[in-house]
């Protein structure tokens, strides 16, 4: 991400992808309530065989929150702004074999809690649903990015691709100048990674406890 608040905006667009992106990246910390109020109201669903569905929810987050984990501590706190401020360039980590990891563990996470709440058709619509937000939040972004850092972010998107892995070990590009070198490659401390990512490992411990206290009722 850019080092700092830039002067150049992104040109208006009129595509309504990318109007609806900026919305939605203002308020996606919102808009996924609705989808945490409705799996904890559905009834839950008669199960062959729950215990391997619960497995495979579980499975699920866990792979969700870990990929977080190793983003949020190659890219700290500036993943947590709803606001177009914008750090440096981050291409190391996750970074350098996808370029929207954080993205992709919200998905797997909200696909384990629909699995764990037992409504199976709910990942579905959860894959969908967070898959055209994703999409639209992305496009306004890599709009922003490409008007704020030009070739810089353009060399970035031809290397690494936006969702599917071409390779799962990194490879990463030596900046040209060391200064920009050291921001761009700097790796948080676990404590500080944990710290900033405390809110969504909160978020999950809650979770599972209404979840549990809803299979109870």
């Amino acid at each position: 991400m850019p080092a700092a608040r830039s002067s150049h905006q992104p040109h208006h667009s009129r595509d309504p992808w990318i109007q609806a992106g900026g919305w939605l990246f203002r308020h996606r910390t919102s808009i996924p309530l609705p989808l945490a109020l409705t799996l904890l109201l559905l009834p839950r669903q008669e199960l062959a065989h729950p215990r391997v569905v619960d497995a495979a929810g579980i499975a699920l987050v866990t792979a969700g929150e870990l990929i977080r984990l190793w983003a949020v501590r190659h890219i700290g706190v500036i993943s947590r702004t709803r606001s177009d401020r914008l750090g440096p360039l981050v291409a190391t980590g996750p970074f350098a074999v996808m370029r929207n990891p954080l993205y992709a563990g919200n998905v797997l996470l909200w696909a384990g809690f629909a699995l764990g709440a037992h409504a199976v058709w709910m990942a579905i619509v959860v894959f969908v649903a967070l898959g055209l937000e994703y999409h639209a939040i992305v496009r306004w972004e890599e709009q922003l990015l490409e008007t704020r850092m030009g070739d810089e972010y353009k060399e970035y998107v031809a290397r690494v691709p936006r969702w599917i892995p071409t390779r799962m070990r990194p490879v990463e590009r030596r900046a040209a100048s060391s200064a920009v070198h050291a921001d761009s490659t700097r790796v948080f401390s676990w404590r500080e990674t944990f710290y900033s990512e405390r809110g969504t490992l909160i978020a999950i411990a809650a979770g599972y406890l209404l979840l549990w206290a809803k299979s109870r009722l």
